[in-house]
């Protein structure tokens, strides 16, 4: 059940970034002000409250499954999750909270695309080290093989 529940929440977690990223890019390439005010608040409520568990539950219960266990793989997982904790809580995380702000109040200015441009970096660092760590889940289980 603890595989299921780990498995679970670190394909959402990886969902709602990639969900994160995605609506960001696209509302800012063809939305207007309204609607990226409205993406960056549905981002931070209830986004950040469905991703921040995700992220806590996964990572919590990987490191319970792999008490007592060595390997190059669960090393390297071990490894990633301070990155993507400290990226989410130092960078992800303000950055949603001024974003949301500036663009509540309609705040468009060279600070907002500045910020705007470290989150989405900071996103897709995260996706990317999530995604590392769910294909060495992946390997672990023997649901895909190393080449």
């Amino acid at each position: 059940m603890k595989i299921i529940i780990h498995r679970s929440a670190a394909i959402l977690a990886a969902l709602c970034i990639a969900t994160f990223f995605i609506s960001t890019i696209f509302v800012e390439l063809v939305g207007s002000n309204e609607s990226i005010a409205i993406v960056k608040r549905l981002i931070l409520m209830p986004g950040l409250f469905i991703l921040i568990p995700c992220i806590a539950i996964a990572g919590g219960i990987g490191f319970s499954l792999s008490k007592g266990k060595n390997g190059v793989l669960i090393t390297n997982k071990k490894k990633r999750m301070p990155f993507i904790a400290a990226n989410g809580i130092i960078v992800l995380i303000p950055s949603a909270i001024f974003l949301n702000h500036a663009a509540a109040t309609a705040d468009f200015n060279t600070i907002f695309y500045i910020v705007q441009s470290i989150e989405l970096c900071a996103g897709a660092i995260n996706l990317f080290l999530i995604g590392l760590n769910m294909r060495d889940g992946f390997r672990m289980s023997g649901k895909i093989h190393s080449c």
